[in-house]
């Protein structure tokens, strides 16, 4: 038995007479409520629609006539109405639903069901009507779709060994949205894991983009072109196995999430970036500002839509940036949005296994105790300016993506001139070093570099002691995202 309708079961075992199922998967539900039927031994659903009324009974397209003949004709068994959110506003509508309720009270085997895509209940009717939050289809139902396409194709289209990372990353998509997908990854020959899982991240990032306020950050940053932040780095790569179905299943405690702080340019959202690729799973980043922007209605209704939509699409990482401007606390000590930072705390201990938080921070002072404290993250990283074997390794990450022959540049000297500088100051010299060399139309060197540098004032200098500050603050709260963390933290 599939794990809806085992929620279909239980969820009419009350035998509520007016319940409201909320999702998208018309025809799933459908389906799901015809196998419950015949279980029961009752007759098939009879479905009304604003253009076919009620099964085969005239003059019924208008809700109230057609709640009203459920009424009179006594009727039984499963009576879906499909769609009829956009008529709940209206008061005839809610008193018809209200007698229907009070009517059906005695009547154990009918059960009058609200189909709809979108949530609208009616204050006047929340006590009465059963809410049934359908989650998308379980492994083993998207298990059941692909087995269906290798019988149409007569043939393993779908490689066996693939079939469990498919699966897994199809989780999250509507019953519909994982069928488009095999087809029109078969239809096209994309039946690889790796090009199967590219159509998926597509279709997710299509998923997240309609909800205006996610950002599907696509897996092209590789953890190796990430210079310095060794201890972050391992940290990662030791957990990459352990993010997956299979340690979930043999219990092994799944990572939550972890929170990056320090100088500004040091590599955290770059860091945050590569997760993605190293993990094979998508990234998607939460605009704060949109959610507070009320383009999207209260911030507190779209944080929660934004919530349940990272849910859907699970296994994903769910990347915050900048943190402490959303949820930290303002001058006087008091949250910024007491709100929605408790509705996050708790989201953060009940939400799924498979999504991985990773927040940043510039100013980690300015956020809350509880959000830091042990249990809520698994680790607090704090990224300090590089140092000098790390400059160097950033410099040659940059000046390779630039097409620069290494042999031509000193590093020991590029070390020296750049003492203080962050990892965004390096990137931006190599930059305009191969820039001002490519508008002279001549090869990039050296001394392209050293002219740069050379005007160049770095962040240490014009922000000494807020990097103090935050250095100050990290010391004995944080780990060292750097191997040489501990030591750098001494300088300036």
């Amino acid at each position: 038995m599939s794990d809806l309708l085992v929620q279909l079961e239980s969820a009419f075992g009350g035998h509520s007479p007016l319940s409201y199922i909320h999702s998208p998967e018309e025809e799933r539900i459908l389906r799901a409520l015809t196998a419950l039927s015949a279980k029961l031994g009752a007759a098939a659903p009879l479905c009304w629609s604003c253009l076919g009324g009620l099964g085969n009974y005239a003059d019924t397209q208008e809700p109230v006539a057609a709640l009203r003949k459920v009424i009179q004709e006594d009727l039984r068994g499963f009576i879906v109405f499909l769609d009829l959110a956009p008529f709940m506003q209206a008061p005839e509508v809610v008193r018809a639903l209200r007698e229907a309720y009070l009517d059906g009270q005695d009547k154990a085997d009918r059960h009058i069901i609200l189909l709809c895509a979108e949530l609208n209940l009616p204050e006047a009717l929340k006590k009465e009507i059963e809410l049934v939050e359908v989650m998308p289809p379980a492994e083993d139902e998207i298990g059941v779709l692909v087995q269906k396409l290798n019988q149409e194709a007569k043939q393993d289209l779908i490689k066996e060994e693939a079939v469990r990372e498919i699966t897994l990353a199809l989780k999250g998509l509507t019953e519909n949205e994982v069928w488009h997908i095999l087809r029109r990854a078969t239809a096209s020959g994309k039946t690889s894991q790796e090009e199967l899982l590219d159509e998926i991240f597509a279709e997710k990032k299509s998923v997240v983009k309609k909800s205006g306020f996610l950002e599907f950050s696509p897996p092209r940053w590789s953890i190796d072109e990430l210079g310095g932040l060794d201890n972050l780095k391992d940290w990662l790569r030791r957990r990459e196995k352990i993010f997956s179905r299979e340690a979930l299943a043999a219990g092994v405690p799944i990572p939550k999430g972890l929170l990056m702080m320090g100088v500004s340019g040091c590599g955290k959202s770059l860091a945050v970036k590569t997760i993605s690729s190293l993990w094979n799973i998508p990234l998607f980043r939460l605009d704060m500002n949109l959610v507070f922007s009320g383009m999207y209605g209260s911030p507190e209704e779209a944080f929660h839509r934004a919530l349940k939509t990272i849910e859907a699409v699970a296994p994903a990482v769910l990347w915050i940036d900048e943190i402490e401007n959303a949820l930290g606390l303002d001058e006087s000590g008091r949250n910024l949005a007491s709100h929605i930072f408790s509705s996050f705390l708790t989201w953060m201990q009940e939400k799924p296994p498979l999504i991985f938080i990773a927040a940043t921070a510039n100013k980690i002072q300015a956020l809350p105790a509880e959000i830091i404290r042990k249990g809520r993250f698994d680790e607090v990283f704090f990224c300090d300016l590089p140092t000098a074997i790390e400059r160097e390794e950033i410099f040659r990450i940059h000046l390779q993506r630039n097409r620069a022959d290494l042999e031509e540049f000193d590093f020991k000297m590029l070390q020296v001139m750049t003492e203080g500088w962050n990892g965004a100051e390096i990137e931006q010299a190599v930059i305009s070093a191969r820039t001002d060399a490519f508008y002279e139309e001549r090869p990039f060197t050296q001394r392209d570099l050293n002219r740069v540098i050379g005007k160049i004032v770095p962040l240490s200098d014009t922000m000494e002691q807020q990097i103090k500050s935050i250095r100050s603050w990290a010391f004995s709260r944080a780990t060292p995202a750097s191997k040489f963390g501990k030591a750098a933290s001494k300088r300036l």
